[in-house]
């Protein structure tokens, strides 16, 4: 470039910066201060991992429109310094400026009360959100980590499932619109490594509960929870033989991050593999809770998973993670945590 000659500006890499600074050693990358973009930040996960790296003393950029999301979940984070929140819709184009070395992609309507009532933004969240997260992950040159969910595998006739394992998904069911959300958002990560060399990581996220549930986000803990602590009859969808596992948020969070922080690619399950029925959970939550309500069963939904249980191999062996709290204990933390007037709603 002749001396006076002016660079043509980037739209799609504002606030381009030096090559990054990292060097990552064989297990991954050097614990060091970074700034951390996290979409979805202000969800139910998203804020405990906002948490958790302020606490790990990293920079924080929240980006969260609040369509499932919540100020609730955020506004006890008094540091102006370490933490901005953008309210940015993430299905159009968006840039920040200032640099950032790891990027969270957690933003998608994730119960099925929320993407029955928004399948088209859930399928543009997966779609057009990821496209635009994984093109400022590229510019930034950022490790980018999506997370992606057990739905991936639908009604599983592998059990316990592994990531090898390609899924069992019915495209055009009323859970179709997430479950290939998330199925297609997989494939852009692994075509913008493969092709643009972004540095991609996916933690498929088996069923997770603690405190800042919505209780009437449709799922079976936050569920439970509310009708026990109100006396009021427990609702089981089916007659409640099918299983799933169930992650502590704690233990959640820290496999998100020690994966980021991994220099690991492929899909890698994080959740707790002990297995519960559903009737075993609302039997355990009404013993906790002391509640005298009763058990009532109703049909079960269309396309719902008669089985859910990660096999976490991978994840004890690349990362060195399992989970450490136990179903009793994370529900008796949970309802500690959060208290029964917000676990009620």
């Amino acid at each position: 470039m002749g001396a006076g000659t002016k660079r043509a500006p980037n739209p799609h890499h504002i606030g381009e910066r030096t090559p990054v600074e990292r060097r990552r050693p064989v297990g991954g990358y050097h614990p060091r201060v970074a700034t951390c973009l996290v979409t979805g930040g202000a969800g139910f996960l998203g804020s405990h991992l906002c948490d958790e790296l302020l606490a790990r003393g990293h920079r924080v950029i929240c980006v969260d429109n609040f369509e499932t999301g919540s100020l609730a979940n955020i506004e006890h984070i008094r540091d102006p310094e370490r933490f901005v929140h953008l309210g940015t819709d993430i299905i159009h184009p968006y840039f920040v400026e200032e640099p950032v070395d790891f990027v969270y992609h957690l933003a998608s309507p994730a119960s099925p009360i929320d993407y029955l009532r928004l399948p088209l933004h859930t399928l543009k969240v997966g779609s057009y959100g990821t496209h635009h997260t994984l093109g400022l992950a590229k510019a930034k040159r950022a490790r980018f980590l999506l997370a992606s969910t057990s739905e991936v595998y639908g009604d599983p006739q592998q059990h316990p499932q592994s990531e090898s394992y390609w899924g069992h998904v019915n495209p055009i069911g009323p859970r179709g619109v997430y479950d290939e959300a998330k199925r297609y958002a997989e494939a852009l990560t692994m075509a913008y490594h493969r092709q643009q060399g972004v540095d991609t990581a996916i933690v498929r996220i088996f069923n997770t509960y603690g405190s800042r549930m919505r209780p009437h986000d449709g799922r079976a803990i936050p569920t439970f929870l509310r009708q026990a602590l109100a006396d009021r009859p427990l609702t089981i969808f089916g007659d409640g033989s099918q299983t799933r596992s169930f992650c502590y948020v704690s233990d959640l969070i820290r496999g998100l991050v020690a994966l980021a922080e991994s220099g690991c690619h492929d899909p890698v399950n994080v959740g707790n593999p002990d297995e519960y029925t559903l009737l075993e959970l609302a039997e355990t939550i009404r013993e906790l809770t002391g509640s005298g309500s009763e058990i009532v069963y109703e049909a079960l939904p269309e396309d719902d998973p008669r089985q859910r249980k990660p096999d976490i191999s991978r994840a004890r062996e690349l990362l060195g993670w399992k989970p450490e709290v136990a179903l009793r204990d994370g529900l008796q933390r949970t309802i500690d945590a959060s208290g029964a007037k917000v676990l009620i709603g």
